[in-house]
C-alpha cells in the first residue's frame, strides 16, 4: 500500500522524477549538473537507496539495484540507461538539448557505453560512504 501511495503522489505532481545512485559521485554530479540547470524545477530527485525509490521502482517491478545509476520517472513511464539519460538533457536549457539527437543511436549500443562508464563509476569517480546530503534551500526538489 505504501509503493501505490507514493506512486500517485509523484503521478499527481507535475514534472519528472530522476532516481540516482546516491553514493556515486559521478551520479550525485550529474544530479547537481542537472539542478543548476533545471530553473523551471520540472525535476525532483530521490537517491535509489532511499524508501521511495524502493518503494515507487517495485511499482514498476524494477528493484533500485537494477536502476544501474540514473532512472527517470515521467509521465508514469520509467525510462533507464542512456534512454534516461537523453530525455534529462532534453529537458535542460540551452544547447543540452541537441545531444537528444543521439536517440537515433540504437539502444543496444548506446546502452552499451553506458553499462561501460555504469560498471567502471565507482573506479573512475570514486563514491561516498553515505548518500548525498541536499542543502536545505534544495531539500524541496528531493523526495523521501
Amino acid at each position: 500500500m505504501l509503493s501505490f501511495r507514493l506512486f500517485n503522489l509523484q503521478t499527481m505532481a507535475k514534472g519528472a522524477v530522476i532516481f540516482f545512485d546516491g553514493v556515486c559521485n559521478l551520479c550525485s554530479g550529474a544530479v547537481q549538473f542537472v539542478i543548476k540547470r533545471d530553473h523551471r524545477h520540472y525535476f525532483k530527485f530521490a537517491s535509489l537507496q532511499s524508501d521511495f525509490a524502493k518503494a515507487t521502482l517495485q511499482h514498476f517491478h524494477l528493484k533500485a539495484a537494477q536502476g544501474d545509476s540514473i532512472v527517470l520517472l515521467e509521465n508514469g513511464r520509467l525510462y533507464e540507461q542512456s534512454t534516461a539519460v537523453l530525455r534529462i538533457v532534453k529537458k535542460l536549457p540551452g544547447f543540452w538539448p541537441l545531444l537528444y539527437g543521439f536517440v537515433i543511436v540504437p539502444s543496444f549500443i548506446r546502452n552499451a557505453i553506458y553499462k561501460w562508464i555504469a560498471r567502471n563509476r565507482y573506479q573512475w569517480f570514486g563514491q561516498k560512504k553515505q548518500c548525498w546530503v541536499p542543502t536545505s534551500a534544495l531539500k524541496s526538489r528531493f523526495l523521501d
